[in-house]
C-alpha cells in the first residue's frame, strides 16, 4: 500500500503490480498506443532512409558538383509549365560549354554529356534500349564511376572521335558472361566500337539498376548522331564551399551568353545534389506532417480508451482507496499513483509499438528496394509522444481517485 510520504518508486511499483494482474485488459487498451507509435517510427523511419539514400546514391554529382540542363522539375510536376519551358528554354548547345569552360573561374571541372537508346551486340548477344552516353573524357570525375576492368577513354581519343566505348557492369554481364571484355569490339546500332574499359557496380537506385549504360567520346557521338540532341553540362566547383557561388557564376556567364536582360528569367536550370535533397526534404516534410496529423488522432483515440479503463480502475478500487486515505495516504499520493500507472500503461505501448516498427524497418529495409533506417529521434518522438499521452489522459481519472472521499470509499462496495 502506499502510506503518507511513499516515495515515486512505490507508485511504480504499485502501478507495474496492477498492470501484471490485468494483462489482457491492459494488452487491448495498449493497442491504440502501439499502432500509433508503430505507423510513426515506420513513415519516418522510410523518410529517414529516403533522405540518406538520395543524398548518397540517386544523384551522381557528389557533394560539390552541379548541372546546366535545359530544364528540370524537382518537386511537383506541372505539365503546363512543362509545356511553357518546352517553348522557352532552347536546348544547351556545345558552343556554350566552350564559351562557359573558357570562362569559369570557380569551377574546377567542366563536362558535356548527351544521351539516347541504342542497340548494343556482340556476336549473337544484344541488348536493346540500352542507355547510350557520348561524354567527355573527365566524365568519370563527375559521377564517381570507376573502372572494374581496363580504363576510361582519354581527351586524345575524344577529339580524335575514335570508336571506343566504356560499359557498365549490367552490359559486361550480359554481354561477356565470364569474358574480358577489354579489346573486344560490339557493335553500337550497327557500328563497331572498341571496349577499353568496363565499371564497377554502381547498383540500383528505387529497383531499377544503374548499370545499363554504354560511354561513348562525346565527339564520336557528335559524329554519328549529330549535335542537336538534348545536353546537360556537368560541373565540378573548386570545392564544397564554393558550389553555390559556382553555379551563380555559371548562371551569370550563360545568361550574358544568351543575352538574357535583367528582368528576364533564366531560361535553362541548374541543378545540384543539394537542390534534390532540399526538394525531397519539401515534400517529406508535408509527407511527415500529415502522418503525425493521422496518428495523432489514433493516439487521442489510444488516450481516450485509457482514460476510460483508469475511470473504471478507480471504481474498481475505491474501497483500497479509502484504506489507503484512512492510514494516511495523501491525495497527492493518490493521484501520483494513478498517474504513473496510466503513463506506464501508455508507455509500455511505445515501447511495444519502437519494436514493431524496428522490426518492419529491418524487413522493409532487407526485403523491398525502399530504404529505410530507424533515427533515435524517431524512437524518442514515438516513446515522448505515447507518455505525454497517458500522462495527459490520466489526469482526470487519477484526480477522480484522489478526491475521494476517504469515509464514502471505505463504504463502497462492488
Amino acid at each position: 500500500m502506499m502510506v503518507g510520504q511513499a516515495p515515486f518508486r512505490e507508485a511504480i511499483t504499485v502501478a507495474l503490480q496492477s498492470l501484471r494482474s490485468n494483462k489482457l485488459r491492459s494488452f487491448l487498451t495498449l493497442l491504440g498506443i502501439i499502432l500509433s507509435t508503430a505507423t510513426l517510427i515506420t513513415v519516418i523511419s522510410v523518410i529517414h532512409g529516403m533522405d540518406i539514400y538520395i543524398a548518397e546514391r540517386v544523384s551522381d554529382m557528389g557533394v560539390d558538383g552541379y548541372r546546366i540542363v535545359r530544364m528540370a522539375f524537382i518537386g511537383n510536376w506541372d505539365p503546363k509549365k512543362f509545356l511553357e519551358l518546352l517553348k522557352k528554354n532552347p536546348q544547351i548547345r556545345r558552343e556554350e560549354y566552350e564559351f562557359l569552360r573558357e570562362h569559369v573561374t570557380l569551377t574546377r571541372e567542366l563536362g558535356l554529356r548527351t544521351s539516347r537508346r541504342a542497340e548494343v551486340r556482340y556476336r549473337n548477344r544484344h541488348l536493346d534500349a540500352i542507355s547510350l552516353h557520348g561524354v567527355t573524357a573527365n566524365y568519370p570525375l563527375m559521377t564517381g564511376i570507376e573502372p572494374a576492368m581496363g580504363r576510361f577513354f582519354t581527351e586524345s581519343e575524344d577529339r580524335r572521335r575514335l570508336p571506343v566505348a566504356f560499359i557498365g557492369h549490367d552490359v559486361r554481364e550480359e554481354l561477356f558472361p565470364g569474358i574480358d571484355p577489354v579489346g573486344k569490339v560490339i557493335q553500337i546500332d550497327g557500328r563497331p566500337f572498341e571496349v577499353v574499359g568496363a565499371a564497377k557496380a554502381l547498383g540500383s537506385v528505387f529497383g531499377q539498376s544503374r548499370d545499363g549504360f554504354v560511354v561513348i567520346p562525346v565527339e564520336t557521338y557528335f559524329k554519328i548522331y549529330g549535335s542537336r540532341s538534348g545536353m546537360e553540362i556537368m560541373g565540378l566547383a573548386l570545392d564544397r564551399e564554393h558550389l553555390y557561388r559556382a553555379q551563380d557564376e555559371a548562371r551569370m556567364l550563360l545568361r550574358a551568353y544568351r543575352k538574357l536582360r535583367p528582368n528576364q528569367e533564366d531560361n535553362f536550370a541548374i541543378i545540384s545534389s543539394d537542390s534534390l535533397v532540399e526538394a525531397w526534404d519539401r515534400l517529406t516534410a508535408a509527407v511527415a506532417a500529415a502522418a503525425v496529423a493521422v496518428v495523432s488522432v489514433f493516439m487521442v483515440v489510444g488516450g481516450v480508451v485509457i482514460m476510460n479503463i483508469m475511470l473504471a480502475a478507480v471504481t474498481e478500487r475505491t474501497h483500497e482507496i479509502g484504506i489507503r486515505k484512512a492510514v494516511g495516504a495523501r491525495r497527492q499520493d493518490i493521484l501520483n499513483q494513478f498517474l504513473v500507472e496510466s503513463s506506464l500503461l501508455a508507455a509500455l505501448g511505445g515501447l511495444i509499438g519502437v519494436a514493431i516498427a524496428a522490426f518492419l524497418t529491418f524487413l522493409g529495409d532487407r526485403m523491398t528496394p525502399i530504404p529505410m533506417s530507424m533515427p533515435v529521434s524517431a524512437v524518442v518522438l514515438g516513446l515522448g509522444l505515447s507518455t505525454a499521452t497517458g500522462l495527459f489522459f490520466g489526469i482526470y481519472p487519477a484526480q477522480r481517485a484522489a478526491r475521494l472521499d476517504p469515509i464514502e470509499a471505505l463504504r463502497y462496495e462492488r
